[in-house]
């Protein structure tokens, strides 16, 4: 099935890319009547560690600076990706499960041992979780989408490309702001901030923000409303200028995050919903957009980050050394009705997070003569630790007495267990996971002036990266723990010993006539054992014969083998040369064009997950050692590391009146971290080859004063060339699942002033993307969506600096389904997290 009609979306991407074409050549025209006044300021970048205009950057690079975020009403990253095609941002469990995405690279959610390899930085600090990304955005200069590989300056995990935040240093003029949102589903934001000096070199910023929201989506059982929102936030710094060489930025934040979310509905209603409806629960069977939920406790999501961060930049001699000091930290705590369903199937799925983060920037910038440079270090100190709690709640055991026909209890009578001793309420899973990770790198970078117009760009980076990780289970589930094939063996040995005496007329029940029927016949006796032994070694693997096979589907929590272990040292150590050369050649004043090669690496990630497998290579070393217990199935403890290397051509122009910027790559990640959901845990494994080829654009015009038009798009041609391990087997030559071939935003702002010369503004904007596919199961291929969303606002500012607008995001309600993940503990059954229904609201400010 799918999920979304795209014939609309269809045609105006038809019409749009016949007039991407148009708008630059119309364009190009209209600058030669209009050259004299020039519309389009110039944008200024950090791209490469070093102030550029954007056009001087020859990187592939989009910029969305601080008043297209507040006209567009940008209030997260998840909200950027409606203004830069290649960026796609999704939510799934909770707000701390955010992944990023670029040209349809990337990974880290849902799995903390995972660090994504899109890296986000905060005024050039990392934040190494998507929980300690995803807050109110604070007082924005700009966001900088650098796509493809960046780790020759960015280090650690920038294998897909990097999120660069920057955000308003403090003044030495005072001034400030306020505003207040008000919106359906009962938003009130607000946020303020104020600035201004302490003294003639030191100055100060103070900024908060709060949001509240009830929920979009109804509980049915509960009475309470989920997905809502409820976070605040708080941001001090100081600037001080000591000296006329030395300048020193300190930041300090807190937020927190405290709300009622996710919620995920029935896609596709499996055999298992019977079970669950005869229990009397409730599932909203394929009704993914009726915006209800079926809880039987509401999902807590809690989140605090915090953190401080010193940057110094001291002018010497030669050039200038730049330090950046920090310390981040958060906490993440989290549980929820796993099954989604009001049948009290899984009584608590808790998790708690804590992650620790130092790290230390040191470079120094300078030129001489023909060249820039640059030289640096990094280095990064972090540790990881969770507790998960997974039991078994009050239906669980009667949910599997339907689905196996009274299995649980038949094992138990024959396995002399008490009655109810499988499936009890509170069994389950106690879990501990940890990682420990410190890594350094050195970077460079030199720019040679070959020519006034030409310029060659060479860096390198070498990073060493260690980890050190450790998973311990306490397993209470007794029935996962049965291995039913020796079970079974004895079973089938009984049965047919007790057949064949029977045909001689003794009942095997009884040991008298079994030992006088063997001391009576010792060669037939002797017989009946081997074949019955026989028989049952012949037979016990076999689901047709042993009927015991058929429990193992009820088997969800099997037993874990602990690590680090005697053969399991939970070590990894990674390090890699990355490289990146770039050619750029300044054809005039107004278009420069240039070619590239990078290189990219991420270290190994760890599978701190339930789902954490040793690997088949350890099977007989860790059978020596007598570590290996029931249902032991092999898989991964890491993935391997990420390389990655892209080839792009460019051409970037601007002229008084439009720009347009296009990027020609071709990219690949050799050994993907794929991180998949498996209904109970994570498979975390490599893939061989995942790559993308395509075309980006950007263009913005100017045709008149005051009004701004621009468009932007990703064609590309992604597909794992090489993924025969998946979780679904084999899907070498598959699209990845939730990335799609075409991309595209289009928007229209126009600024104007009105008769009582208050300063107005009205935008629209519209994103499409086509049809991606929701998992990456080759059963599940008519699983699809598709976006259509528009979003629009009007605004004025009166000569007073009070300021009102109105604004709508995702307006005609566009519905597509976010992921759709194997339903817990429902063989069969699919769920998927839907997307949020249209929004509106007021918001009124001011500013001084």
């Amino acid at each position: 099935m799918k999920l979304k009609s795209g014939k609309r979306a269809r045609y105006l991407q038809g019409v749009s890319l016949f007039a991407l074409p148009l708008l630059i050549i119309s364009s190009a025209h209209a600058q030669d009547d209009t050259s004299d006044t020039k519309r389009l300021g110039t944008v200024t970048v950090t791209a490469a560690k070093k102030e550029q205009t954007l056009q001087e950057t020859p990187i592939a690079v989009s910029v969305v600076d601080e008043t297209v975020i507040e006209k567009a009403g940008i209030q997260d990253l998840a909200d950027l990706q409606t203004l830069v095609p290649s960026l796609r941002v999704d939510t799934y469990q909770s707000a701390a499960q955010t992944s990023f995405k670029i040209r349809g690279f990337g990974n880290g959610d849902n799995n903390a041992g995972v660090e994504p390899s899109v890296g986000v930085f905060i005024d050039g600090v990392y934040r190494s979780r998507s929980a300690a990304s995803i807050a109110d955005l604070p007082n924005l200069k700009r966001v900088e989408v650098l796509r493809g590989p960046q780790s020759t300056l960015f280090g650690k995990n920038a294998s897909a490309g990097v999120i660069s935040i920057v955000t308003q240093e403090p003044q030495f003029e005072q001034q400030g702001g306020a505003e207040l949102t008000y919106g359906n589903y009962n938003l009130v934001r607000g946020k303020a901030d104020i600035t201004g000096p302490l003294s003639d070199n030191v100055a100060y910023s103070l900024s908060g923000s709060f949001t509240k929201r009830d929920g979009y989506v109804e509980d049915n059982n509960l009475n309470e409303d989920i997905n809502d929102k409820n976070r605040w936030g708080i941001r001090g710094q100081l600037l001080l200028e000591p000296t006329d060489d030395l300048t020193i930025r300190l930041i300090a934040d807190y937020d927190q995050i405290d709300e009622l979310c996710c919620t995920a509905n029935n896609v596709i209603n499996g055999p298992t919903g019977a079970a669950i409806q005869a229990l009397g629960g409730a599932l909203g069977p394929e009704q993914p957009f009726g915006y209800k939920s079926y809880f039987n406790f509401a999902p807590t999501n809690e989140i605090e980050n915090y953190g401080f961060s010193a940057q110094a930049d001291y002018e010497l001699s030669f050039g200038t050394l730049t330090s950046i000091t920090a310390y981040r930290g958060s906490d993440l705590v989290q549980n929820s009705d796993g099954d989604f369903t009001t049948a009290d199937l899984l009584g608590r799925f808790y998790t708690g997070t804590e992650i620790e983060t130092f790290t230390q920037e040191l470079r120094v910038a300078g030129s001489h003569e023909v060249l820039d440079w640059m030289i640096g270090g990094f280095f990064f100190d972090e540790t990881v630790s969770i507790d998960n709690e997974l039991f078994y709640g009050q239906d669980f055991r009667a949910y599997a007495e339907i689905l196996s026909g009274g299995a649980f209890s038949q094992i138990e009578g024959l396995l002399g267990f008490p009655t109810g001793t499988f499936g009890q309420a509170g069994a389950g899973l106690t879990e501990q996971y940890g990682v420990d990770n410190t890594a350094w790198s050195i970077f460079g970078t030199v720019d040679i002036d070959l020519r006034d117009d030409l310029v060659l760009t060479v860096g390198g980076n070498y990073t060493d990266d260690k980890k050190n990780a450790y998973g311990q289970m306490v397993n209470t589930d007794v029935f996962s723990s049965l291995d039913f094939v020796p079970i079974g063996n004895t079973v089938l040995y009984q049965t047919a010993f007790a057949t064949t005496l029977a045909g001689y007329g003794i009942d095997a029940t009884d040991p008298a006539q079994v030992a006088a029927f063997a001391t009576a016949n010792p060669a037939a006796f002797g017989q009946i054992q081997a074949g019955s032994q026989a028989f049952a070694d012949a037979y016990d693997t076999d689901p047709n014969v042993n009927s015991l096979l058929s429990a193992q589907a009820l088997q969800f929590l099997p037993p874990f083998v602990n690590f680090p272990n005697s053969v399991e040292n939970g070590k990894t150590h990674d390090n890699k040369f990355t490289w990146t050369v770039r050619l750029n050649y300044e054809v005039n004043d107004n278009i420069s064009v240039y070619g590239s090669y990078a290189t990219g690496f991420k270290a190994s990630s760890w599978n701190l997950s339930r789902d954490s497998r040793p690997f088949a290579s350890d099977a007989a070393a860790l059978a020596a050692a007598g570590l290996t217990v029931n249902n032991l199935t092999y898989g991964t403890r890491y993935a391997d590391p990420e390389e990655a290397r892209v080839f792009e051509v460019g051409l970037k122009a601007a002229f008084d009146t439009f720009s347009f910027n296009i990027t020609v790559f071709d990219q690949e990640i050799r050994g993907f971290q794929s991180n998949a959901f498996t209904g109970t845990g994570f498979a975390l494994t490599n893939a061989g080859v995942q790559s993308t080829k395509g075309i980006e654009a950007d263009v913005i015009w100017s045709p008149i004063d005051g009004l701004t038009l621009s468009a932007g798009g990703l064609f590309s041609d992604p597909v794992y060339d090489d993924f025969k391990n998946s979780s679904n087997g084999d899907i070498s030559g598959q699209r990845p699942q939730s990335i799609s071939e075409n991309s595209l935003s289009l928007a229209a702002n126009y600024d104007f002033t009105l008769p009582n010369q208050w300063d107005a503004y009205v935008r629209g904007d519209y994103q499409y993307e086509s049809e991606a596919f929701l998992t990456d199961d080759p059963a599940l291929s008519n699983l699809s969506r598709e976006i259509n969303t528009f979003n629009a606002a009007f605004g004025v500012t009166l000569p007073n600096g009070v300021k009102a607008s109105i604004w709508g995001r995702n307006i005609f309600n566009d519905e597509y389904l976010i992921e759709v993940f194997p339903s817990v503990a429902q063989s069969g059954s699919q769920t998927g997290y839907p997307s949020q229904p249209a929004t509106y609201g007021v918001t009124v400010g001011i500013e001084f």
